[in-house]
């Protein structure tokens, strides 16, 4: 999962806010809400280890009503033919090694420095686009412990045989191929400085995640599906960029981590798909919330020991790439309205229509504000990037 988030209006009183619409690219999938905040060399020695680099909101737990546990509970038997058959058997599923040189031939370090002459060719804010995607997928523990936060359907046990938790735990280890895959290559590329990307990704796990999705699986899987959506289309988008730059095995990678993204946006979009048929009201009540509080990218606690805007920075450059960009996130919101058919549903309360019409109109109140900060935008400043020994790269 790795993907973005969105601070284009106030939670408050939902204005928008167009000085905000560069927030809304970045994907597992925010972008840069301030790209002008500075860099700090050395990590300052006020910091307290293991807090996240800047504040999260007021956490609110627990927030369904109790008696809706009961509707994920019956839909189990559901779950078990609809969802798990989207995930693949380990035996079907390829694993990192097959894209990489093979470590017990003879023939590793001719395919490695093969390798390395390919990297040489691709420049460095494409580097600093593939690090921040290889950092959010290796987090992954933290979004299994965000999906086994979700009341109803978390895994009780470690072990639980329900189709909920089945489906957790099989999910999360085959996300945990895309983090190893793109760690390992990165590696052999010679391109980046690892141990700084180790570093990042110590202090992410560290942190944790803030989606406020408030325990409610009717939050958590609207975001899942937000979020893989916007994965497939960054890992699509840097496959691209790959292919481009000559690197077809890169290319290949990229796509294959991008269509284990398709496939699990899918399952979560059928599972909400199912909560508006049984709970139509509830559900859209949900959406409109989440996109009230922006969907924030899984990484945006991202902190490297020395940049507390790292995030931001990582996304300025994946919007001035094309990897993921705000026209991204309206896009994807449009496509889950259409998706669900958000537009057609009938007998909602009154809260419920409002609800409606608020998701319904927000893709073209982005679109908008986007067309106005393009208009006024301006060339981003040069920022160092740790991940590739301390070079600059535009913002």
């Amino acid at each position: 999962m790795a993907l973005r988030a969105i601070p284009l209006y106030s939670s408050s009183n939902s204005s928008f806010k167009a000085n905000n619409v560069r927030s809304l690219s970045a994907p597992r999938v925010s972008m840069a809400a301030s790209v002008n905040s500075k860099s700090r060399l050395e990590t300052p020695q006020t910091k307290t280890p293991f807090t996240p680099p800047r504040e999260i909101h007021t956490q609110v737990t627990h927030s369904m009503p109790p008696q809706k546990i009961e509707l994920f509970k019956s839909l189990e038997s559901w779950a078990e033919s609809t969802i798990l058959p989207y995930l693949k058997p380990v035996e079907k599923s390829w694993q990192p090694q097959d894209f990489l040189p093979d470590p017990s031939s003879e023939s590793f370090y001719d395919e490695v420095i093969e390798l390395r002459k390919r990297c040489q060719e691709i420049p460095d804010d494409y580097f600093v686009c593939l690090v921040g995607d290889m950092v959010t997928e290796e987090a992954l523990p933290t979004y299994q412990t965000m999906l086994n936060t979700l009341d109803g359907v978390r895994d009780e046990t470690g072990a639980s045989p329900t189709a909920w938790a089945v489906w957790t735990r099989a999910w999360t280890a085959e996300e945990n191929r895309h983090g190893d895959l793109m760690n390992k290559y990165l590696y052999l590329s010679g391109r980046v400085d690892m141990r700084q990307v180790e570093k990042t990704i110590q202090y992410l796990i560290g942190s944790g995640m803030d989606p406020r999705t408030e325990n409610s699986p009717y939050l958590g899987f609207i975001y899942t599906s937000f979020q893989e959506r916007a994965t497939f289309i960054s890992h699509g988008n840097t496959a691209r960029h790959a292919k481009d730059y000559g690197d077809l095995k890169l290319a290949q990678i990229c796509g294959t981590i991008a269509s284990d993204e398709k496939r699990h946006e899918t399952a979560y979009t059928k599972i909400v798909e199912k909560l508006f048929e049984l709970d139509p009201d509830g559900t859209i009540l949900a959406f409109s919330d989440m996109m009230k509080k922006k969907i924030s990218m899984p990484a945006h606690l991202m902190y490297d020991g020395a940049d507390d805007s790292l995030f931001d920075h990582f996304s300025a450059v994946t919007q001035r790439l094309g990897v993921y960009t705000a026209k991204d996130y309206a896009d994807i919101l449009e496509f889950l309205v259409k998706r669900w058919n958000v537009g057609e549903l009938e007998g909602l309360s009154d809260e419920g229509r409002k609800a409606q019409e608020f998701v319904c109109g927000l893709g073209k109140r982005i679109r908008r504000l986007e067309d106005r900060a393009r208009d006024r935008a301006k060339v981003g400043p040069r920022v160092k990037f740790s991940w590739i020994h301390g070079r600059e790269v535009q913002l």
